[in-house]
């Protein structure tokens, strides 16, 4: 099938039965009262649409906005999608059922991941908890069964609360030169603690997957978790528009051996999941309400595992404006607009198989990743070599959206 069709995209793969999403849970707790932007594939005309959920349904507002990237280049992405004609696709509910049931099924409309043409930026050792077990990574090389005696040496070592300590302020300077006076300093105490954020290339334009999907691991790593996280969704003018929940989907193992080994750690076929929507700020949600939220994640197990956890984003080190703004400007420009995760402070310890191994992903694991404005993420973890594969990218969408008349 050639690169071109847009059906090439959606290799299918079989539904699962532990992977049951409801409106319910996968919406807001308020709903359909903010403005919520999907992208769902659609069958009536072949291709990918941007969408608006609605009370009355998901609708298709390709015919005003033929990517998710020129809705948000708007100077109100909110009210012009609110304002957009739409074409009725089906309803939450039934969408939902078929991207567990029959994911990938070009005959029938389902969702996808809601960003498109955007690249997927994601800021790394943004909160002091995932900062610690970075330079635990670092210093087992990738051995789990090392971890738990060194985050007792460096728990030591760095002493205090380092949650309020101003990144790049001169008390972090302090710190800094006490711990390479001890020996203990760290490319991820540079980043957690000093001027500048670590901010890496998670996933390339469309290449991201979304709520019901399968979501990879590498097949050879033996060391790896779920990292759940809010996406600042951003204009090419620098100003964020709306946001979504994601999981960067982390190999500890790989990154641990290595820093120079990140890409292979975070960017493989299906692992980064973004959705189920994009709530467009407006009056009902803004940044500030990024600063307050918290962000829960579920983990269960074919064999009866549970693991619960959150992260607070009123403990984040790094206030977002700050990424986006060390993230684009003068230095740096991103013309189709750019995804930017802001990090995580959940960073699993508990051992899952063998005492001292910590936890690590099985296939068949279901992640949960919610927050109360910004509904639920959920997906299932496989290796990534067995995952759909990515063919549909952006020749592929300029050629689709061709065909339907949607580029002028």
């Amino acid at each position: 099938m050639p690169a071109t069709t847009p059906a090439a995209a959606l290799a299918p793969h079989p539904g699962t039965d532990r992977l049951r999403l409801t409106a319910r849970e996968t919406l807001p707790e308020d709903g359909t009262a903010g403005t919520l932007l999907a992208r769902v594939w659609n069958p009536a005309v072949g291709g990918p649409s941007p969408a608006a959920v609605r009370a009355e349904g998901v609708f298709d507002v390709s015919a005003s906005f033929p990517t998710v990237a020129e809705l948000c280049e708007q100077e109100d992405p909110a009210a012009a999608l609110a304002a957009a004609p739409g074409v009725l696709v089906g309803e939450v509910e039934e969408l939902l059922a078929t991207t567990t049931r029959r994911p990938g099924d070009p005959s029938r409309a389902h969702f996808l991941a809601p960003t498109d043409l955007q690249p997927v930026k994601a800021a790394g050792v943004t909160f002091a908890v995932s900062m610690v077990e970075r330079l635990i990574e670092e210093r087992a090389l990738g051995n789990p069964e090392a971890a738990a005696e060194i985050r007792a040496r460096i728990g030591e070592a760095l002493g205090g609360d380092l949650r309020t300590l101003r990144p790049g302020s001169p008390q972090a300077a302090a710190v800094k030169r006490l711990l390479v006076e001890r020996g203990e300093w760290s490319q991820y105490l540079e980043v957690g603690i000093g001027p500048d954020a670590e901010i890496f290339t998670k996933a390339m334009p469309l290449s991201a997957v979304g709520t019901g999907s399968r979501a990879g691991v590498l097949r050879e790593s033996e060391w790896n978790n779920p990292e759940p996280e809010v996406g600042l969704v951003v204009s090419s003018r620098g100003t964020a528009v709306g946001a979504t929940l994601a999981n960067d989907i982390n190999l500890r193992d790989i990154e641990g051996r290595s820093a120079l080994l990140l890409p292979k750690a975070k960017d493989n076929n299906a692992s980064c999941v973004l959705g189920p929507f994009v709530r467009l700020f407006d009056a009902t949600f803004g940044l500030d309400d990024v600063r307050s939220t918290t962000v829960r994640l579920e983990v269960t197990g074919t064999e009866g595992y549970r693991l619960a956890g959150e992260s607070a984003h009123s403990e984040i080190s790094r206030d977002p404006a700050e990424l986006v703004a060390q993230l684009m400007g003068e230095h740096h420009q991103y013309p189709d607009g750019v995804v930017l995760l802001l990090g995580t402070m959940f960073a699993p310890v508990d051992d899952r198989d063998v005492p001292g191994g910590g936890f690590t992903h099985r296939v068949g694991d279901i992640v949960r990743i919610s927050a109360p404005r910004l509904g639920t993420l959920a997906h299932e973890i496989h290796h990534s070599q067995d995952c759909a594969p990515w063919t549909f990218g952006t020749r592929a969408l300029m050629a689709n959206l061709a065909r339907r008349g949607l580029l002028s």
